[in-house]
């Protein structure tokens, strides 16, 4: 196809960064909002501001709230789906609480079994509460969880359940990313240079690719890494052998890894008391300590409620380090000690440490704000690649009377700006909805989703072919639209609340008073953007394609991609 191995990896690049750079985008742009995704949750949710709490007494607090715990409604209709039948629910199987150094909060779920489905002993549905610590007050279900229970899944699943295929559709782009990372590497025959050379005063083309190379290549390890540990950790939903061909084998060894710990796999079916958990999580901290490993618990999980053969197993929370370790240890339910998680083989090491990687729950906040960084770049990087695209063809396109540039510079519009947009109003409605509102958290999402789709029209509508022989006016109004609603959500806030920026950053509290002061320079550098973008917008200030470009092989005049 190509006359060399460079141009044929430049299609390549383009071609790939094309189609599925939309779904990069709000991977990469979200994936950064996860990083901080509890301090958006405290943001949204004020009745959670207050300092992360260690895990409660279990004996005290936390029994009496398990046994209040029922499934959920959504839960029960998932399972009629896939029995055919009304489901008979059974009592609870197990009890988990999970709570991380920077959750205020604490998440308990509970597992019930699902008795008149004989083909399939395994069903179950599931119940979860989210509850104060410090009192054990419920918090109501209808409090959207912004940061951690919607833009965090929506890095990796984009919302779209049904058969899984989200998570499809964002573990093909991330191999389409890898691809283009190497694809990018090939054809840059001077990257080194690319770090250092950036040319903002040049025509829209030249400065737009410049910040587009140095994007990619100063975070191109983080890229690569992402990219590649994100594959890792959803490995078992792409290749699900042990639930499809290989589903005994994989019961066989899940039984043989539980005796070999010395777990019970099935309940007995006798009934037993169970010794108090207090006292087991003494003794678990006492043997991290003595293995080195001092810490908290981060995850307490009681099997086989009720049962003799019930078992409590309590992992530390491993945030001192990169790896997600947990140095579980297991107690019977008379409170001896079963066995304690061995040192991890090189494989599952390699397997905890990639994974650690990439959830980042470790406490190093520096190295948090180099993600931060990284995931910015690769936004700046997706975003300038839509932007050189169609600033390459639309002159081009506009001669010829086609619509590819104007559709693309639609779609990118509304994949960059958009994108900001949605999520502001999303936090706006957030504070001005109310607090009583029947399905509240189902109201902020459709105000993201019906803002997002509003950017597109928009974007359509002022991308017209009249325009296409400038920057259009959409990427410019939008800019303002982010600034508007960013201030706005700062300021609904304080209103709202009574934090405002004096009194957070008086007191320290910085997960709201961050969250502010971000707000605040978006809408900083959104007015600085439009601002520029006015003047990009004029003709007169769009010269000429190169004399010397290469019109179809996807380069610029220096070889550089499209």
């Amino acid at each position: 196809m190509f006359h060399s191995f460079r141009l044929s990896m430049a299609w390549l690049h383009t071609w790939f960064g094309l189609v599925l750079g939309f779904v990069l985008m709000a991977v990469f742009f979200f994936g950064t909002l996860s990083v901080f995704d509890r301090e958006i949750d405290r943001w949204a949710i004020p009745q959670t501001r207050f300092e992360p709490q260690p895990m409660p007494s279990y004996d005290k607090l936390l029994a009496p709230i398990f046994k209040q715990i029922t499934p959920e409604d959504e839960e029960i209709e998932a399972a009629r789906g896939r029995i055919g039948a009304a489901p008979a629910v059974g009592p609870a199987r197990s009890w988990s609480a999970y709570t991380t150094h920077r959750d205020p909060v604490l998440q308990l779920f509970a597992e019930f079994g699902v008795s008149n489905n004989p083909a399939d002993p395994d069903e179950h549905v599931h119940g979860h509460v989210t509850i104060d610590p410090r009192n054990g007050n419920v918090l109501p279900h209808d409090q959207l969880k912004i940061g951690s229970g919607f833009f965090y899944p929506l890095h990796y699943s984009l919302h779209i359940e049904w058969k899984g295929l989200g998570y499809w559709i964002v573990g093909l782009a991330a191999l389409a990313m890898l691809a283009a990372l190497v694809s990018g590497v090939v054809m840059h025959r001077k990257i080194f240079r690319e770090l250092f050379t950036f040319r903002p005063k040049k025509q829209a083309q030249r400065s737009v690719l410049d910040l587009h190379n140095l994007t990619g290549v100063v975070a191109l390890p983080f890229h690569f890494i992402f990219a590649l540990t994100g594959l890792v950790i959803f490995a078992g939903i792409y290749l699900p052998v042990d639930e499809t061909m290989l589903k005994p084998q994989a019961m066989q060894h899940a039984m043989a890894e539980a005796k070999a710990k010395g777990l019970p796999f099935t309940p007995a079916g006798v009934a037993a008391p169970l010794a108090s958990v207090d006292a087991m999580v003494v003794e678990a901290k006492r043997r991290w300590a003595e293995r080195g490993m001092p810490g908290t618990v981060g995850f307490l999980v009681v099997n086989h409620i009720g049962d003799a053969n019930s078992y409590v197993s309590i992992y530390r929370a491993g945030s001192d380090r990169v790896a997600l370790v947990g140095q579980a240890v297991h107690f019977n339910a008379s409170g001896g000690v079963i066995s304690e998680d061995p040192v991890p083989t090189v494989a599952s090491g390699i397997n905890e440490f990639l994974t650690g990687l990439h959830l980042q729950h470790f406490e190093h906040w520096l190295l948090r704000w180099f993600y931060v960084l990284g995931g910015l770049a690769g936004s700046a990087c997706i975003a300038t690649g839509f932007i050189f695209y169609v600033e390459k063809r639309k002159r081009q396109h506009a001669k010829q009377g086609a619509a590819g540039a104007r559709w693309v510079d639609a779609l990118a519009t509304a994949a960059v700006t958009g994108m900001l947009i949605a999520a502001l109003s999303m936090l706006v409605a957030n504070r001005l909805l109310p607090a009583d509102l029947p399905h509240r958290g189902d109201w902020e999402k459709n105000v993201f989703w019906g803002a997002w789709l509003l950017t597109l029209l928009h974007a359509a509508w002022r991308s017209s072919p009249v325009l296409q022989a400038r920057i259009a006016p959409a990427w410019r109004e939008q800019c303002w639209m982010i600034a508007v609603l960013a201030v706005s959500a700062a300021v609904l806030n304080a209103v709202t609340t009574g934090d405002h920026l004096l009194k957070t950053i008086g007191k320290g509290y910085w997960p709201v008073a961050g969250m502010d002061l971000a707000m605040l320079a978006s809408a900083a550098i959104a007015v600085v953007a439009a601002r520029k973008l006015r003047r990009r917008e004029r003709p007169d200030s769009l010269p000429a394609a190169a004399p010397n470009a290469t019109a179809g092989n996807g380069t610029d005049p220096r070889g550089s991609h499209a």
